[in-house]
């Protein structure tokens, strides 16, 4: 079989030559994106590092009882929190919730109108589809290798990488939601004189809502997966002390970060899910 192997298709050697392409003729786009990254992920930092822990801590309760209404979760969440400071994690935490927010912006921000306008145009989706599937299937650590040549080192190439790997899940819950809407609620609202905007945001995205927020949650949960991953690349966070325990067959210090960031986990997903214990 050595002939096959001879006349192997260059498919590495045409990404490397794209992406050296991309790296030539496209800089001042990626310098601008880096710069907004930054600046978003400097905001987000600041807004979790200055206040003192305590207070933090408040604020998360009070919106888990926002979203919630329900003292147990608010208790849950609060024990947590608490938790995380008491083991000396807090300023790790703060940048790992920082990239999953910002990542969850941008996310977001791409996946909810392309799943809107998926579900409106079949033929767009069935396009989408062989994307979505090679972005969810590659391995994480092939992102983190086009995100170093673009974007150096630091918290950036890890928020990149993060968002090609995540916005599949927003992408397809939208899609869901939107194209799952019930014809006779469709056909109610065309009776009633609505129009196709009307109908979009009256219509659609209410019923919808449940699995945009689902998609909100396993962008959460996904961001928060690739904290190690990103810590790779310099990305700062709960990724770092697990790195570091690996490198040094620290046993203690592995399982507590690791523990960390499924308290963390938990903590979000309890106070983003739609059912309530009531």
């Amino acid at each position: 079989m050595n002939w096959l192997t001879d006349t192997k298709i260059p498919i590495g050697d045409a990404a490397e030559i794209f992406f050296l392409w991309l790296q030539d003729h496209a800089a001042l786009f990626f310098d601008a994106l880096a710069a907004a990254m930054d600046s978003m992920i400097e905001g987000f930092l600041w807004i979790l590092q200055t206040p003192h822990p305590l207070i933090l801590i408040a604020v998360f309760v009070a919106l888990t009882w926002l979203f919630q209404r329900n003292w147990k979760t608010c208790l849950f969440v609060a024990l947590g929190f608490l938790f995380v400071l008491n083991q000396d994690y807090w300023e790790e935490m703060t940048e790992s919730l920082t990239l999953v927010l910002s990542a969850c912006v941008f996310c977001m921000a791409i996946g909810v109108p392309i799943g809107i306008a998926a579900a409106h145009r079949p033929g767009l989706y069935r396009g989408l589809r062989p994307v979505l599937d090679l972005m969810q299937t590659l391995p994480p650590f092939v992102y983190l290798i086009p995100a170093i040549v673009f974007f150096g080192i630091g918290m950036v190439p890890g928020l990149i990488a993060t968002v090609i790997f995540v916005v599949p899940a927003p992408i397809r819950l939208t899609h869901l939601g939107i194209s799952s809407t019930p014809k006779p609620l469709l056909e109610a609202a065309q009776a009633f004189g609505a129009t196709p905007r009307q109908t979009l945001w009256k219509v659609e995205l209410p019923y919808a809502l449940p699995q945009i927020m689902a998609g909100l949650n396993q962008t959460i949960m996904l961001s928060l997966s690739m904290v190690v991953i990103a810590a790779l690349v310099g990305a700062d966070g709960l990724g770092v002390p697990v790195l570091r325990a690996i490198n040094t067959v620290n046993i203690a210090l592995g399982f507590e970060s690791g523990l960390m960031i499924v308290v963390v986990a938990i903590i979000l997903d309890r106070m983003l899910r739609l059912e309530r214990d009531q």
